[in-house]
């Protein structure tokens, strides 16, 4: 119970930066993670993972050789993350713009899966869209970035980096209900 109390007071004060007041639900994750090939992985970035809602389905799912790369900015979330003991999990305190320099800090130069749960559409555009190229520039042939968000009005922006090659999904059971894409890097 506190913890929720404690999401919903972050993000009410950080609205602008979680885009949610409410963590997401097992149902969104699950139809997130429904599509990744656990057994091939070896890097998973997760992008604002807030208080790790969706960090945690990820962990319980990765094989022995997968590393899980979080990237958070803001600072509760980050130390609420921080306590998260896992070998297999690695959390910067880093934009979703630094995966390159961040991630071959750490000597890695792709990226299998990146998971966002990004509120990009009230991120401004310029950073939006510098995000979206960056990510996709790191990802691996035939990497999937799968986001989620609140409307379909992202969707052409998503299109404009990605192609054509976008699976949308919907999950009803979490609130609000969200759009799944799933796009991939060929």
């Amino acid at each position: 119970m506190s913890t929720k109390f404690n999401f919903f007071k972050e993000a009410v004060k950080n609205y602008k930066t979680s885009g949610t007041i409410i963590p997401s639900s097992r149902y969104l994750a699950n139809k997130m993670l429904k599509e990744i090939d656990f057994t091939t992985a070896k890097v998973i970035v997760e992008l604002g993972p807030g208080n790790g809602a969706i960090t945690h389905h990820i962990l319980n799912k990765i094989n022995s050789n997968t590393i899980l790369i979080c990237f958070e900015i803001n600072d509760a979330f980050y130390q609420e993350l921080q306590k998260i003991k896992h070998p297999q999990l690695i959390v910067l305190k880093a934009s979703a713009e630094k995966i390159k320099t961040e991630l071959e800090k750490l000597g890695y130069t792709k990226a299998d899966y990146i998971i966002s749960s990004l509120p990009l559409t009230i991120i401004p555009k310029e950073i939006s869209h510098a995000i979206l190229v960056k990510n996709y520039n790191f990802l691996a042939t035939n990497g999937a970035f799968i986001q989620y968000q609140y409307s379909l009005t992202y969707y052409k922006k998503l299109k404009d980096v990605f192609g054509n090659d976008i699976d949308l999904s919907f999950e009803p059971l979490n609130f609000p209900p969200a759009f799944i894409y799933k796009c991939v890097k060929k």
